[in-house]
């Protein structure tokens, strides 16, 4: 039996006991953390083409050639030539950018060779990738700047020790004007145009620029200087991945794979993509108990793709506890509450992550919202006018958009909730009434379930968020 293998003979059992226990998780956390340090090298070929398949979305040309280059380098002696790009646009990082980083780990646990490539030069180009407008360059204090913190922020899924830097300012900056011509004359611009942001730009008389239309033949170029055999990209990078291949092809090299890596749903449930600019992400830089926390505040259907995502489990082991949610033998927010550790174990240790499951604990599972300490206040005199989607958004920073509001309300996550000296009297709120007056929702609600404002305090609760409704 394979290392691999052993660990997860031992996590089988613990994934069919009671989760809810903290001396259970605790092991297994232990047990499923420690697979991040795992050797990966007993794995054969085969095995270690679907263990990197099973969290992608696609391999081009397929799982059965990358089995088959493992085993021609295997039996030469060396790795394989993995690469992944990064284009520094940002200092922050967050949990969407490391599912790309935790697939390279396991290809270092395989013994293979990764190079992670700065697009210093790319950078200054932009990538246009899911943009609807130019994208800006940046400078060469932008890209100082913006790297000086990645690797701090990152280290926790990858290791650093065992990888190449290259910058591709060493290969594209004495590229020449006929160097560059030679090669366009046998690139078709139809190829360049495929890309359906593109297309959608032009059909709405948007500008494109000639750097950003040229942006896949820089990337392309990479892998012809690196002799990939292997380059990783996410969903959106599609085109710009193939375009490695044809250029390697046209410089008499064998045309790299393509593995690409699914784009992350935010935590806000809406559909779209983990952001800074939607502040539905979780920064790397966020303390144990703020990651914690973002991760609990997240929709139930959203527990299974964050744990292909960041997790080192299995699908066998993702396809038990999901079983377990499904014949109710197993409470979502108890698999919620591993998620969650296992993402802060990932970033600061099982122990912290223990620490932040009691104080998540201690304070959400009170029996009264008084008991939880200081809460935000909506004052209907202020606020009773604009739509409980304006109220979520002004008072307790959800994702400031009518749709987030909604779909919380579609998964029954929006709530009235009356608190008196009995307990807790909770009303659901239909979506409709997302978009509506704070005020009408609130009197109307009371009203229909026999309630009044003097009955006890009103909270209005959206998901983990609380608020308490004032002069109402």
């Amino acid at each position: 039996m394979t290392r691999l293998g052993e660990s997860v003979a031992r996590a089988s059992e613990l994934l069919t006991q009671d989760l809810s226990s903290d001396k259970t998780v605790e092991r297994l956390l232990e047990e499923t953390g420690s697979r991040r340090y795992l050797d990966l090298t007993d794995l054969s070929p085969m095995e270690q083409a679907e263990l990197i398949a099973s969290r992608t979305v696609e391999i081009l040309p397929g799982v059965e050639e990358l089995a088959k280059r493992i085993e021609e380098r295997v039996g030469s002696g060396k790795g394989l030539a993995i690469k992944l790009g990064i284009d520094p646009t940002a200092a922050d990082v967050h949990l969407g950018h490391v599912v790309p980083m935790i697939i390279l780990n396991r290809f270092q646990r395989m013994g293979h060779d990764v190079t992670l490539l700065i697009g210093d030069f790319t950078a200054k180009i932009g990538d246009p990738s899911g943009r609807t407008a130019e994208r800006p360059p940046l400078t060469d204090e932008d890209i100082a700047r913006n790297l000086a913190g990645y690797q701090d922020q990152v280290r926790p899924f990858f290791d650093f020790e065992k990888v190449s830097f290259r910058q591709n300012s060493e290969w594209l900056a004495p590229f020449t004007f006929p160097e560059l011509l030679g090669l366009l004359s046998q690139v078709p611009v139809s190829q360049l145009l495929q890309r359906e942001d593109f297309r959608n730009r032009l059909a709405a008389g948007s500008g494109l620029t000639m750097s950003e239309l040229l942006y896949p033949i820089a990337q392309a170029l990479d892998s012809v200087a690196l002799e990939c055999d292997v380059e990783l990209g996410g969903a959106d990078q599609l085109l710009n991945l193939q375009m490695g291949r044809k250029l390697m092809e046209l410089r008499g090299q064998r045309p790299q794979l393509v593995v690409t890596m699914p784009l992350i749903e935010g935590t806000d449930g809406t559909g779209a993509k983990m952001s800074k600019s939607k502040g539905n992400y979780v920064a790397l830089s966020a303390t144990a108990d703020d990651v914690f926390g973002k991760i609990m505040s997240i929709p139930d259907r959203l527990m299974k793709p964050y744990l292909q995502a960041w997790t080192e489990w299995t699908d066998a082991e993702i396809a038990t506890v999901t079983a377990r949610v499904e014949d109710r033998s197993l409470h979502p927010m108890d698999l919620k509450k591993v998620l969650a550790g296992e993402v802060v174990a990932a970033l600061y240790g099982v122990e912290k992550a223990m620490t932040a499951r009691a104080g998540f604990v201690a304070q959400f599972s009170k029996k009264s919202f008084a008991d939880v300490g200081t809460l935000p206040v909506v004052d209907a005199a202020e606020h009773g006018t604009e739509s409980i989607a304006t109220v979520l958004s002004k008072v307790l920073e959800f994702q400031p958009s009518a749709s987030a509001a909604r779909r919380v309300a579609k998964q029954n996550g929006l709530r009235l909730v009356v608190e008196t000296d009995g307990g807790q009297e909770s009303v659901v709120l239909p979506e409709a009434q997302a978009v509506r007056p704070l005020a009408e929702v609130v009197a109307e609600t009371l009203a229909s379930a026999g309630l009044t404002a003097a009955s006890g305090t009103v909270y209005l609760k959206a998901g983990r968020k609380i608020a308490e409704v004032r002069g109402v």
